[in-house]
């Protein structure tokens, strides 16, 4: 057997989230969006829109990672390697699935959603007029499909491992760390870009977490994991 630590257990999830919850609703009803973007844009557009940094790395080479990630949970179920021996196979199981599924979330959503992206709006040179993410009634005249960030989702659905992980310790919280700092650098990448508002990261990262949440009412309960043998 192996050794687990509870301390993630302990931690109040419900505080967290709800004060999440707020401080992104207080960011909407600021109005910021369109000022930081604006820190970034012209009149004409977004000048790092096709930065190689931003592209060809961050967006392109991310996506790549993300896919070859998965790839190591999928063969982890049936032949886990390295952290993720610590979990049975229905643990790997969850995780894979729970993390694939908050991308289809947050891609869902986004494909109907009839907000357009920034570089899509008349003040940053493009045809859409400024419509709130929530206001889905409402057209505003570009092409849509913008909120919330599918791209930043390739980092914030990892945030599942954390409660794959929560009977082992610090391996949560690091799983954790990397999961909202891999969320956060591609939304901002993609902000840059002019193809979110930094609200679409903020949301995306609380969706996947609240999804995750949800889903672990499916990890099984009160066990202890066995380590897996090389």
């Amino acid at each position: 057997m192996i050794a687990t630590d509870p301390v993630p257990h302990r931690i109040p999830l419900w505080p967290l989230t709800l004060g999440a919850l707020v401080i992104i609703l207080l960011w909407d009803a600021t109005g910021w969006d369109s000022a930081v973007a604006a820190w970034t844009a012209t009149a004409t557009g977004f000048p790092m829109r096709d930065h190689w940094l931003l592209t060809k790395v961050l967006h392109d080479g991310a996506r790549a990672v993300v896919f070859m990630m998965l790839g190591w949970l999928l063969v982890s179920i049936f032949r886990p390697t390295g952290v993720l021996r610590r979990l049975t196979r229905t643990e790997r199981i969850w995780l894979f699935a729970a993390t694939v599924g908050a991308m289809l979330m947050v891609s869902a959503l986004k494909r109907h959603s009839t907000i357009s992206c920034p570089w899509d709006l008349q003040q940053f040179g493009g045809v859409a007029r400024y419509v709130s993410h929530w206001d889905w009634r409402n057209r505003d005249g570009g092409p849509g499909h913008c909120f919330p960030a599918g791209h930043a989702s390739a980092g914030f659905a990892w945030v599942c491992g954390f409660f794959a992980f929560r009977r082992h310790g610090n391996v949560a919280f690091r799983w954790l760390a990397l999961a909202l700092a891999g969320g956060f650098v591609l939304g901002v990448a993609q902000q840059l870009k002019g193809a979110h508002f930094f609200s679409h990261t903020l949301w995306t990262g609380w969706l996947c977490w609240v999804w995750a949440w949800s889903c672990s009412a499916l990890l099984p309960q009160g066990t202890q994991a066995t380590a897996v043998k090389p």
